[in-house]
């Protein structure tokens, strides 16, 4: 017998026979009929092997994806170039099958792996401590607010509209459940209003999110968020992109509580869409509210360098009621991908690729914007992606763009209803000059 073979009638009765029922009915009879499938399921005729790889193949075949398009959409996954070796190193069997350091002391290669990548974070972000084990931006996020109300004991959370609408989609889920109130705050002419958030701001707001540089592409004025939070006695959690870290202020520098993001950017491939990886980094103030994971160094016995969990706040090692957050899986394989991405580029790697992701989106932005045809939407700094608004609908400017081999920006209007006709485009730095005229050729042509 095959482990992925049904059971067979005989087996079925047997198991039955065991727990004491006579059929399959009486074994769900506490399920309510109304819930219960009375049909079969629509499945097709079995298959041959080579029939379903067959079939397989096809349905795949109808994904059209970066090798077969220009990539000029971003909005929270973006198509930066992936070292050869990043590939190379996750693919080693000892990295891919490991799951989580359940016994850590024998566990030192999948240790260092996520001590290299706390520090490597924590340099990043200039902050003092990061964890491992965050599924991916949006859930760190939402964690990143259950550690702030917890830790102020306040209940409420500010979060800008300009942070990504699928980030504060999970932060709403997770909060309902978790007793906390989410209050939205507009955004100005692109950007988190300022006056809007003074005005919000109580003794009851554990913290405030931000994104920078933000949803459409805008670097944020933090500096004066910052002092609005802090005078409040409540906590800033900054969710960004790793990559603007290249050139930008550190969030750490800003005075940062929290720092969170998506980690896909750091050498992780788009994959449709995972799996990702979230990154989270805080003071040491902070540090023991941390969810996940913490990796310490250490000498073992023999005066050797060795790796320790030093702070694992998960209910699976600590008795569940102590437990700051059930955030169990493991991204390690993600991590890994993360840090040998920032190894091989280094700091000046990092920096040159988000100069050259910022140079191109501007040449981008002031080609498009030569004629009437398409306008800024806001008139704010930003870093790879900016926003555009003409009188043609995105969508067929998009599918424009698809019959041309491009893959076009992010249809505003499909989270923002207000900002009708406005496409938020992005560019990194494998974008070349003759990719970018073409897109700005085809645009110009749409009618």
């Amino acid at each position: 017998m095959y482990p992925y073979i049904s059971n067979t009638n005989s087996e079925e009765k047997k198991m039955l026979n065991t727990i004491g029922v006579d059929s399959i009915d009486e074994l769900f009879k506490d399920i309510p009929n109304n819930l219960k499938l009375s049909r079969n399921l629509n499945l097709r005729d079995s298959m041959s092997e080579l029939e379903v790889a067959s079939l397989l193949k096809q349905l795949a075949c109808k994904n059209k994806n970066i090798d077969d398009l220009v990539c000029f959409l971003g909005a929270g996954a973006y198509d930066h170039y992936i070292p050869s070796v990043v590939n190379h190193l996750t693919s080693r069997s000892e990295f891919y099958t490991a799951y989580t350091p359940y016994q850590p002391e024998i566990s030192q290669g999948t240790l260092q792996v996520i001590f290299e990548y706390q520090s490597m974070i924590t340099e990043l972000t200039a902050m003092d401590v990061a964890n491992a084990s965050m599924y991916d931006g949006a859930s760190a996020c939402a964690e990143a607010a259950m550690m702030a109300i917890e830790a102020t004991k306040r209940k409420n959370i500010i979060v800008s509209s300009t942070v990504h609408p699928e980030v504060r989609r999970v932060l709403k889920t997770y909060l309902h459940f978790h007793g906390g109130e989410i209050i939205e705050i507009d955004f100005k002419d692109g950007e988190t209003n300022v006056e809007l958030l003074k005005s919000t701001i109580s003794p009851d707001t554990a913290a405030v999110i931000v994104q920078n540089p933000n949803f459409f592409g805008i670097i944020e004025d933090v500096s004066s968020i910052e002092k609005i939070i802090h005078s409040n006695k409540s906590l800033l959690i900054m969710s960004v992109d790793p990559i603007s870290l290249g050139i930008l202020k550190p969030p750490g520098e800003l005075g940062a509580d929290i720092v969170i993001g998506e980690g896909q950017s750091l050498g992780n491939s788009l994959n449709f869409g995972g799996p990702y990886l979230g990154f989270m980094a805080t003071t040491t103030k902070l540090m023991r509210k941390l969810p996940g994971r913490i990796v310490g160094q250490t000498l073992d016995m023999d005066g050797k360098r060795a790796f320790v969990l030093t702070l694992q706040a998960r209910e699976q090692h600590i008795r569940r009621e102590k437990a700051t957050s059930n955030i169990c899986s493991n991204q390690a394989l993600n991590a890994l991908a993360a840090t040998v991405y920032l190894t091989t580029l280094g700091k000046e790697g990092i920096k040159e690729v988000a100069i050259h992701s910022m140079k191109k989106a501007y040449y981008a932005y002031k080609e498009l914007v030569k004629s009437d045809k398409f306008k800024p939407l806001f008139y704010k700094p930003f870093f790879k992606e900016f926003a555009v608004i003409s009188n043609i609908p995105t969508e067929a400017i998009n599918e424009d763009l698809r019959k041309n081999g491009i893959l076009g920006g992010f249809e505003l209007e499909q989270q923002y209803p207000q900002l009708k006709n406005s496409l938020l485009i992005c560019v990194t730095e494998k974008r070349s000059k003759t990719e970018i005229d073409k897109l700005v050729k085809v645009m110009e042509e749409v009618n």
